[in-house]
């Protein structure tokens, strides 16, 4: 079988980014699978595998067969550019290369050449430093590929996990939930369950926001009011939707096994149950693009950055979901 390219971008090269990648693409199971083109550096690359050990060969990719099957393809996005390298750090220097890491990934996907991204952990606050304008390395990989309707899949073995809200302070989220944002992200959802994952009759379930579901409007009126005519409005065939189910209950009795996708009302109500159920294999996966995206289910964890102790699970689970997602749209 062929073996896609997958870009891989760096990330914050002051954080784990580097280690777990250059750990990850060394892991048999991704050799199998894929051809990496590493989007960064070469002295960052250079830099992090003499610090692990690693012994990797790199070679700059300018055309699909390698001179030397054991070497790494890597994509330089700083050729004239000093900087220096401080694991931990948090630098104008290193958001400057997580963008154009970012960019230069995402850009091989969208011109056909790699079949799918998958994005290192990058600092928001650095990229921000040097200039960065978006929401989140989510929103800009969705410009950079021509996408307005979008959406954050989180997944472990054990569930798949989408928001209503996402980086909603908590004071904010009741008023930034409605039918037309719920229904739009089960639309959103059930699709990508179809094309990216095989189900051809997926089930979803639909958190409530409040207490045990609002308890018929005692604990609060969004469910009734909101929730629920949103999951009876929507009407895809072939897509079973149930709720909305007091939150505690569903995770704490095992619920969601009886699901393909959990849509939660905010952040912490669906990411804590999901980490739990498997962090070191979470990988978040952009729905909707016209490309494939995925990254770990980590950020750049500057407190251990530079130590060789980061784990690459999470790492290697983003790029299977990566090939395995990019071969079923093809």
């Amino acid at each position: 079988m062929h073996k896609p390219l997958i870009a891989i971008s760096c990330g914050d090269y002051n954080g784990i980014g580097t280690e777990v990648t250059l750990k990850a693409v060394r892991d048999k199971s991704i050799q199998n699978i894929c051809t990496p083109i590493l989007v960064g550096t070469k002295k960052n690359f250079d830099y992090y595998d003499k610090k692990l050990k690693l012994n990797h060969t790199f070679e700059h990719f300018n055309s699909f067969q390698k001179k030397n099957s054991s070497s790494l393809f890597f994509l330089e996005v700083a050729n004239n550019f000093p900087y220096k390298i401080q694991p931990g750090k948090l630098t104008k220097d290193s958001g400057r290369i997580s963008i154009l890491s970012t960019e230069l990934a995402t850009a091989l996907c969208v011109g056909g050449i790699a079949s799918a991204v998958v994005t290192a952990p990058v600092s928001k606050e650095a990229m921000i430093l040097a200039g960065f304008k978006h929401l989140g390395q989510t929103e800009f990989v969705a410009e950079l590929s021509g996408s307005k309707n979008f959406g954050m899949m989180l997944m472990t073995p054990a569930m798949r996990v989408s928001l209503v809200t996402v980086h909603h302070p908590l004071k904010d989220v009741p008023s930034n939930i409605s039918q037309k944002a719920i229904v739009k992200k089960l639309e959103l959802l059930s699709t990508s369950l179809r094309n990216d994952f095989g189900i051809t009759k997926p089930r979803i379930a639909v958190l409530g926001l409040n207490p045990h579901a609002g308890e018929n409007g005692l604990l609060g009126k969004e469910d009734g009011e909101i929730i629920i005519p949103a999951i009876q409005s929507f009407k895809e065939k072939n897509v079973i939707v149930k709720g909305p189910f007091p939150a505690d209950a569903f995770f704490g009795e095992h619920k969601y096994k009886n699901f393909d996708a959990v849509l939660a009302m905010y952040h912490d109500q669906g990411l804590i149950p999901l980490k739990m159920s498997g962090m070191n294999e979470g990988v978040n996966f952009t729905m909707g693009l016209p490309i494939v995206r995925t990254s770990p289910a980590h950020g750049t964890a500057f407190d251990i950055a530079g130590k060789g102790i980061a784990n690459p699970s999470s790492m290697i689970a983003a790029i299977k979901s990566a090939v395995h997602i990019a071969r079923r749209r093809i």
